[in-house]
């Protein structure tokens, strides 16, 4: 994909690809066009070249809700959450039930029991329900808990795909610790999930393969079994070639 603001190139025909049932980590250096890249995967930007295939059938994502409505969910570092508002309520944030008959088609009153009930369930699924109510206010909910509810929003209605910007980076230790499980938790209902982050063991501990971008475009991608933390940030920087650039 390539996508250019002006005479700054933020993609320079990038590629990316990620495979069913997979922890695909996403890393490099500030400004080496990982936003770019993952904001055109959720639908935030559209490519000024290139394509997208999904199942191997060509997508185009005019808007986020273009790829929710393919089943690509994402967690932002902002966590996109609000905070007056209850635990259920966000889950169903911009998708919420409405009740059945005139009530919800002409009243369009929301059927919030409905809503409770699935929020509550998922929440259980991914053995968050910690909460004293699922109607509590999410201001009231420490960092994990709310990482919690945005993870949880994006494993209930992200049926291809889940990306995961940055989960752990305002965390502590053991609230940085439970994201990881549920991150697994994810993989194991067999989504595959994108996972940006700067934090190297982190990614070496969870990641199936590690995608390096650098220069706008892929350097390479590595095994986190067959490198080390010190190779991962030496291509990143480009202290270092990858392997198969230097056969070349």
């Amino acid at each position: 994909m390539v996508k250019r603001y002006g005479r700054v190139t933020a993609m320079d025909h990038a590629d990316f690809d990620l495979y069913p049932g997979e922890i695909l980590a996403v890393i490099g250096d500030n400004g080496a066009g990982k936003s770019s890249l993952i904001r055109a995967l959720s639908g935030a930007l559209v490519p000024d070249d290139g394509e997208i295939l999904m199942d191997g059938q060509p997508v185009r994502f005019g808007s986020p809700l273009d790829a929710q409505k393919a089943g690509i969910e994402t967690v932002h570092q902002s966590l996109a959450l609000s905070p007056s508002l209850s635990i259920a309520d966000n889950m169903f944030l911009g998708r919420e039930i409405r009740r059945s008959g005139v009530m919800g088609s002409v009243f369009r009153m929301l059927d919030r029991p409905a809503m409770q009930k699935v929020a509550r369930d998922k929440l259980t699924e991914l053995g968050l329900m910690t909460v004293q109510s699922i109607n509590q206010p999410v201001e009231t909910l420490s960092g994990g808990q709310r990482q919690g509810v945005a993870v949880a929003r994006a494993a209930a209605f992200g049926s291809r795909v889940v990306i995961m910007d940055e989960p752990t980076a305002a965390l502590g230790v053991k609230e940085s610790r439970r994201v990881l499980e549920l991150i697994l938790e994810v993989r194991r209902r067999g989504l595959p999930i994108v996972l940006i982050s700067h934090n190297m063991p982190h990614v070496f501990e969870i990641a199936d393969r590690i995608h390096i971008h650098r220069l706008g475009r892929r350097l390479c991608v590595i095994d986190p079994k067959a490198h080390t933390m010190s190779d991962a940030v030496a291509y990143m920087t480009g202290a270092k070639l990858p392997e198969e650039q230097l056969a070349a």
